[in-house]
């Protein structure tokens, strides 16, 4: 069997000091849906500076979540959303009820996705493919105030 080739190089770096950034990015939500945040993640490499690492991204909410999803067309994002709506559906009989109807369906939903994304940065960017982006899953009806928090290490 013969080994895959890259055509990408590898680099070989010594770590002597890898350097760390963090941020919290804060979000109004108009309500269910999807919240593209990959320019704000972009803008927080840039002001961090480090070229070669790894973007953590946590959300830090048990009703909301992160995909990295196909930015190009809007479409992908409907099929989602209605897929999500069935298998975690309102009004189903659900034990916990107190915060509203959406509620539950809200933790199911964002039990089935991710609340944390670890992003590999090559060359001071987000190493996403040319149809990715980053996105926030409201679940919740109504809006919201969500966080994000980042950390990034590397040099």
């Amino acid at each position: 069997m013969n080994p895959v080739e890259l055509d990408i190089p590898v680099r070989r770096r010594t770590f002597w000091a890898m350097r760390q950034a963090t941020r919290i990015i804060r979000l109004e939500t108009a309500g269910r849906g999807f919240y593209d945040v990959t320019a704000a993640l972009a803008d927080f490499l840039r002001g961090a500076r480090i070229d070669e690492g790894l973007l953590t991204v946590f959300c830090r909410h048990t009703s909301a979540s992160l995909l990295i999803q196909e930015n190009a067309d809007p479409s992908v994002l409907d099929d989602l959303a209605t897929f999500f709506a069935r298998i975690a559906p309102e009004g189903a009989d659900y034990a916990h009820d107190t915060e509203g109807p959406d509620d539950m369906p809200a933790h199911i939903r964002a039990a089935l996705t991710q609340t944390q994304l670890s992003i590999p940065v090559i060359g001071g960017a987000l190493a996403l493919g040319t149809w990715q982006g980053v996105y926030l899953f409201e679940h919740r009806r109504r809006p919201h105030r969500r966080e994000l928090a980042l950390h990034l290490i590397g040099e």
